[in-house]
């Protein structure tokens, strides 16, 4: 998990750079219990499903959930990813968070953890979550502790326009990097814009180097690279290589550098809206496609990341995560029997047919019907390993400084090497 020690200070730097005031926090839990004198206990809720449909499915669920307890009442804030990143590293600087808050687990938890900020619930959620998967809780479960509830499990892997890749000559989807640099030829030649990418957030890019590194690298090199703050591995120096063999074929949208994620002209509308071939995006990614855009509809599919030739790795691996939701300390009862609701079958069921979500129920499963998130949830029931996304494994500063290096390697400002030696300078000093 990298160095679980909190710098305060180091939270406080983030915050002031991101340009947040604490008068923005003074609105969160912090020490209250939410209750007011006619004994209706108030519960702020924060996520970040800002697009449909699950922004409305979720509001419906927090309705729902009121009316079966008519004293709570719950509060929605809901954010874009990064802007939710931001607004949480302040709020962790300021000692103040949410009652019920997203998280991804990992590093970023543990450090929140660490301060002392958030709800140990490992028996305040016994016996329900013994029903959960195990795969989808292991983020959250920190020095053998819960400090975590998921709601959905999935992986990284290219979502692909059927259309566009039989229009380019490409039979089958490609099962390895020189293939894969293949397809980006032909589709090239075709004038078919090959991958869209929202350089702009930077997140996005960094799934590129995290899947290179664990095919050439291996997965284990990840994780010794991050216990023993040294990431001068050669395999590692090397999956920069394969991706700057990558940017040298121009395979972005015009203008990628600029683009964000799920804004009309960003990266998921310009593949939604069948501007691009392919996008390399997590298992929501054809709920925001199609929010964003248009949606592909059929001519939509997926593919697992491609091995590297000589690797370690095996395309069996996989990178990613799921989503979760944590409480602050002290919270109220009613927020850990929001969480009991948020994961109980009914609503498991509701989420995977409304929204796509993976279940984190075994009895959800029966709502599975899309075809890409049954191929999605193969590849995970296939996996012979699982790694975190790295900007949540990793302490917070360290995953900045892989967002913001392998970006700079793709706009040509960063060599292979550079991008390591940044990396590992900054996880020597968090």
């Amino acid at each position: 998990m990298g160095d679980r020690a909190l710098s305060r200070r180091g939270f406080l730097a983030a915050s002031a750079a991101a340009g947040l005031g604490m008068t923005a926090l003074s609105a969160c839990g912090g020490d209250s219990d939410g209750g007011s004198s006619d004994g209706t206990t108030t519960i702020e809720w924060w996520n970040i499903s800002t697009t449909e449909p699950t922004k409305t499915v979720w509001a419906g669920l927090a309705k729902k959930f009121e009316a079966q307890n008519p004293k709570v009442k719950i509060k929605i804030v809901q954010l874009e990813n990064d802007a939710y990143k931001s607004k949480m590293t302040a709020l962790t600087a300021s000692g103040k968070l949410p009652d019920i808050f997203h998280t991804w687990g990992g590093g970023v938890l543990q450090q929140q953890v660490d301060a002392g900020l958030v709800e140990d619930l490992t028996d305040r959620t016994k016996p329900w979550v013994d029903g959960l998967l195990s795969v989808a809780k292991q983020p959250y479960i920190l020095d053998k502790k819960t400090y975590g509830i998921p709601f959905d499990i999935g992986m990284i892997g290219f979502w692909y326009n059927k259309a566009l890749f039989k229009q380019a000559g490409i039979s089958t989807p490609p099962t390895t990097w020189s293939g894969f640099l293949d397809a980006v030829g032909k589709l090239k030649a075709k004038n078919i814009t090959p991958i869209a990418l929202a350089g702009k957030e930077k997140w996005p890019a960094m799934y590129y180097w995290a899947y290179l590194a664990m095919r050439t690298a291996g997965i284990d090199a990840l994780q010794k690279a991050d216990e023993n703050k040294d990431f001068s591995d050669p395999g590692l120096i090397q999956a920069g290589q394969h991706l700057k063999d990558l940017v040298k074929l121009q395979p972005f949208q015009k203008g990628f550098l600029g683009a964000s994620y799920s804004t009309p002209t960003g990266q998921a509308a310009t593949m939604g809206n069948g501007k691009a071939a392919m996008e390399l995006m997590g298992q929501w990614a054809p709920v925001v496609e199609a929010d964003s855009g248009k949606g592909l509809g059929s001519n939509l599919g997926f593919f697992p990341f491609p091995a590297v030739e000589g690797g370690k790795g095996a395309i069996t691996e996989v990178f990613g995560g799921g989503g979760g939701h944590a409480l602050r300390k002290g919270a109220p009862q009613a927020a850990v029997d929001f969480l009991k609701f948020f994961a109980s079958e009914a609503t498991d069921l509701e989420l995977v047919k409304k929204t796509n979500t993976l279940p984190i129920v075994p009895g959800a499963e029966k709502a599975l019907s899309d075809p890409n998130t049954k191929a999605v949830q193969a590849q995970l029931k296939a996996a012979t390993g699982f790694q975190l996304y790295l900007d949540q494994a990793y302490a917070p500063a360290v995953g900045q400084e892989v967002n913001d290096s392998v970006t700079a390697l793709i706009a040509g400002s960063k060599s292979p090497e550079q991008v390591t030696q940044s990396i590992t300078k900054t996880a020597k000093e968090a």
